[in-house]
């Protein structure tokens, strides 16, 4: 085993390397077969267009954290990575390359732009997988999964087959989102409102037969070409003599209706509405109530069609300002006013989306959405945090029906056929696939319409909505339908760690999906007639636990954005800080239900902690050579058998520090295995670095220093054993947060023959025989007192390394014989010369004294410090100090400054003025002491 440790921490060459260890070695694969109590995981698919981001660092980190600690405790654990198609962005994407060389995919035709895609997607998709793995994702490589290839092609098939025949997939025509830019329908997940200023154009209709006019408002003009209705409330008395005749729709010189229905708001405007089915989802149930016609007058890509009459050809929003100037010229613009209203957008493109009619296939979610309630409800899947559970359930209640068909050619294409001759749709009769070129299709494709006979059949052309194979992730990654080994092993998953923004589009419809679908494997999930016995809720759930992580902010508050320039790239952060440091920091900071701020502080504070643990490990085995000069070897004293056996007792003054640290030990582990049992990783994070930097390198190893090179073998031999096994615990209980740091300085102690891997090792538990509370508190109580004079040193000034005698008093025999019998080293961390302990209170003449309520400790001034120029040192200060805080008080007593002033900056300066104050005090009181 090697036992010299570089000078410098080079976090790059050892995550590298221990990178390419795991992958090389399949160091993290999971054997379904193996003891121990299963525990999986799906990652969310990353697309395959996708790189890693901020979100993905945490979210990985956050899984990676429980899985290796899952791993460590025994468990049979498996987390299982693949990617999603990502149709819309893949498209998006090689539709810019091929345009690039003046191409069109309609140029090419469906099979050849597929086979372009297929070609990207081997040579330049899946960026994102290379990273995981260079950033020590302990995924289950041999188990990738891709959300097109043929085995999970077959489980959406399995899936909307069976959904379809169940009468829960349908074709329509409706309302839908549409993207012009993206050229397809999207859901309502998938539309983002964005605050925009805007115009809203009072525009009169003039009433047939009358020189009068109606007054409707509208932020969208150009879609009046559009209008097949006005519309006013039953009840309204300005209109009811109205209701039945007909006014002149401007520009199209065409007679629409005048309509009462209750959807107008008779208080909201004029109380009249433009009614445009075919443009507005609200116009398009007004118009299925009083059978308008349905005028569509716009293209895919969001030009105006031959509907729009003159305008036909025209940009939307070129069309809007033409159709404006030609209102404005025939004097039909009552008013125009500015607003600022939210406008939706594409969530992908961030084009503004269209409200229009659209044949389109939908899933009905209602009767899915029930079960999905009621699994949340009766605890069969928990979710963390509580308000997100609530978010959850609202949402469930108020379920809308999805709209899963996308216009795209790249993605799971719908497995129905469409009869040229009576229009009748059939279905593929089974998921069968079969391999085409490498890549799979429906086996299964009907070749006669069963209702006329005619053989004249065309598969639809729209595809799947991405989110309708996400929903079947946990599921069909694991073999389903087939009643695979995996599936009985490891679903239901154990937990799913996603972003809240995602809680709709992803979680909630694998709950759906999960509950519906799951139960069916192998034969049955091919029969119709639901006779079979389903399993209970809790064995269909695709997850038991589900917990939503936070965002990550910028330092001022702000999401992280690319386009807004305040995206942070967490490759070049790992590079320039190590990913070890980084992963620290955003699990230090990620309480559950709050958004992590980063800034470089924090990860620099992150960096110093990797720095302190190589130097702890380097500093032991430096001082080792002393010990192997005495005759003791490496491995007599940090065998995996030798450690076990810790702790060992180690005669005279010091033993209460190796007592403590095994207790503490314990301690620690029972409360890093409770915060990630809860989620509480920021708790977890925190807890290990107090440990470590605290407790085990600012107290154990300075305690035992002199201990490790003593010459007496009976001391120094149970000393370095007790340190190398605490120094073993530490690195186990730190490695779920810091994996590459801790392999590295794993491997330098001896292992067992084989051993490959701490992920591998055990995970510390708290154990009855090493807690001692006597130690404990024995240890505290020093620290107390050594803390006490290091302060009053520092506050008279001393040199660090003088070392001055010092008094101490105290009422409790038991406290006074713990500091006799620890005389040494608290003399030596305190840098104090001597120690006079005695029961009496001590006098603080000519001396500085620190009082607690267990204890009194005092340095004289004699010739520690020069008392004349002490003296005028702290006038000095006071003086400055004193008009400061006057200088304070006089901002905040200022009516002007409190009203302009931002609040943050107010309490920023009250906050200083109580630490001035205090400040103040302080040297007050020393002044005094020193007069």
């Amino acid at each position: 085993m090697p036992q010299e440790i570089p000078k410098a921490y080079e976090p790059q060459e050892i995550e590298a390397r221990w990178a390419k260890t795991w992958f090389d070695e399949k160091l993290f694969r999971a054997e379904s077969s193996h003891p121990g109590e299963p525990f999986s995981i799906a990652l969310p698919p990353p697309n395959v267009t996708g790189t890693i981001h901020i979100g993905h660092l945490l979210e990985h980190t956050q899984i990676d954290m429980l899985v290796r600690w899952r791993r460590m405790t025994g468990r049979r654990t498996l987390w299982l990575p693949g990617m999603d198609h990502a149709g819309i962005a893949t498209q998006f994407v090689v539709e810019r390359k091929l345009a690039e060389q003046g191409i069109r995919r309609q140029d090419l035709g469906r099979e050849e732009f597929e086979r372009r895609v297929w070609q990207w997607k081997t040579e330049s998709g899946g960026a994102i997988k290379e990273q995981m793995i260079r950033l020590g994702a302990s995924c289950d490589w041999t188990r990738e999964r891709f959300t097109l290839e043929p085995a999970l092609y077959r489980a959406v098939l399995e899936a909307f087959l069976r959904l379809y025949r169940e009468g829960l997939i349908y074709r329509g025509r409706y309302m839908v989102n549409w993207c012009p830019r993206c050229q397809t329908a999207i859901s309502d997940l998938e539309v983002a409102h964005a605050e925009r200023p805007g115009k809203l154009w009072h525009l009169r209709y003039p009433i047939v037969g009358s020189d009068k006019f109606l007054v409707v408002a509208t932020t969208r003009p150009e879609t009046m070409l559009g209008d097949t209705a006005v519309a006013v409330h039953p009840e309204d008395e300005r209109y009811q003599h109205l209701v039945g005749k007909q006014v002149m729709l401007p520009l199209m010189n065409r007679e629409i209706p005048v309509i009462a229905d209750t959807y107008v708001d008779r208080e909201f405007g004029t109380g009249v509405v433009k009614i445009t089915p075919a443009h507005d989802p609200n116009d398009f149930e007004v118009g299925k109530r009083h059978n308008l016609p349905e005028i569509d007058v716009m293209t895919n890509d969001g030009h105006m069609n031959e509907a729009a009459g003159k305008y036909a050809g025209l940009d939307r929003f070129a069309a809007r300002a033409l159709v404006v100037a030609d209102l404005e010229a025939l004097s039909l613009v009552e008013k125009i006013e500015d607003i600022t209203h939210a406008v939706g957008v594409c969530d992908r493109c961030k084009s503004e989306v269209e409200p229009r009619i659209s044949t389109q296939w939908f899933m009905k979610m209602k009767p899915l959405a029930e079960p999905a309630k009621e699994a949340v409800l009766g605890a069969a899947i928990e979710v963390v945090p509580e308000n997100q559970r609530t978010i959850l359930l609202q949402w469930l209640e108020n379920i809308r029906d999805w709209c899963i068909s996308r216009q795209l050619w790249w993605g799971h294409r719908i497995p129905v056929w469409h009869c040229a001759k009576c229009k009748e749709m059939v279905p593929a009769t089974d998921s069968r696939v079969e391999i085409v070129e490498g890549h799979a299709r429906a086996a299964s494709v009907p070749t006669k319409c069963p209702k006329c006979g005619g053989g004249e059949l065309t598969q639809d052309s729209d595809v799947l909505d991405t989110w309708f194979s996400s929903a079947l992730w946990p599921f069909s990654t694991l073999g389903w339908p087939d009643d695979t080994e995996d599936l009985r092993t490891f679903y239901p998953t154990s937990l799913l760690i996603s972003g809240y923004d995602i809680l709709f589009f992803w979680d909630a419809r694998m709950i759906m999906m999960g509950l519906h679908l799951s139960g069916a494997r192998g034969e049955k999930a091919s029969a119709s007639s639901g006779a079979e016995q389903e399993p209970p809720v809790r064995d269909r759930v695709p997850f038991r636990r589900l917990y939503l992580h936070s965002l990550v902010r910028t330092a001022e508050g702000a999401k992280m954005s690319k386009t807004k320039g305040t995206g942070i790239d967490p490759l070049q952060l790992t590079q320039q800080y190590g990913t070890d440091a980084l992963r620290y920091m955003l699990a230090s900071m990620a309480a559950p239900g709050t958004d992590i701020i980063l800034s470089e502080d924090r990860i620099l504070g992150a960096r110093a902690f990797a720095n302190k643990i190589w130097n702890a490990a380097r500093f032991l085995y430096m001082n080792l050579e002393k010990a192997e000069a005495n005759g003791l070897t490496l491995e007599e004293l940090a065998a995996p058998e030798i450690r076990a056996k810790a702790p060992y007792p180690v005669p005279g003054e010091g033993a209460l520090g190796h007592r403590w640290i095994f207790s503490r030990i314990s301690a620690v582990a029972g409360q890093v295995n409770d915060a990630l049992e809860h989620f509480r990783f920021h708790e977890a994070a925190q807890t290990v670095y107090q440990f470590f930097w605290g407790d085990f390198c600012d107290w154990y190893i300075e305690l035992v220093k002199p201990q490790l090179t003593a010459t007496d073998r009976d001391v120094s031999l149970p000393a370095w054993r007790n340190i190398f096994a605490a120094l073993d615990a530490a690195l186990r209980l730190l490695h779920p947060v810091m994996p590459f740091l801790t392999e590295e300085l794993w491997h330098r102690l001896p292992q067992p023959v084989g051993a490959q891997s701490i992920a591998l090792d055990r995970f510390p538990e708290p154990r009855k025989e090493w807690a001692d509370a006597a130690a404990d508190e024995g240890m505290t109580a020093l620290q107390e007192i050594i803390v006490a004079a290091r302060n009053l040193r520092a506050e008279m000034k001393l040199d660090q390394k003088r070392k001055v005698a010092a008094d101490f008093s105290t009422g409790n025999p038991a406290l006074r014989k713990l500091v006799e019998a620890n005389l040494e080293p608290l003399l030596r961390l305190a840098v104090l010369s001597e120690l006079k302990t005695s029961s009496g209170h001590l006098d603080s003449t000519g001396a500085a004294v620190r009082s607690t309520a267990q204890f009194d400790l005092r340095i004289a001034y004699g010739d520690t410090i020069d008392k004349p120029a002490e003296i005028a040192r702290l006038t000095k200060e006071i003086d400055r100090l004193t008009k400061d805080i006057a200088s304070k008080q006089a901002r905040l007593a200022d009516e002007t400054f409190l009203s302009r002033a931002p609040a943050k900056v107010v309490d920023d300066l009250r906050s200083t003025l109580a630490e001035r104050q205090l400040e103040l005090k302080k040297l007050q009181d020393r002044l005094q002491q020193l007069q």
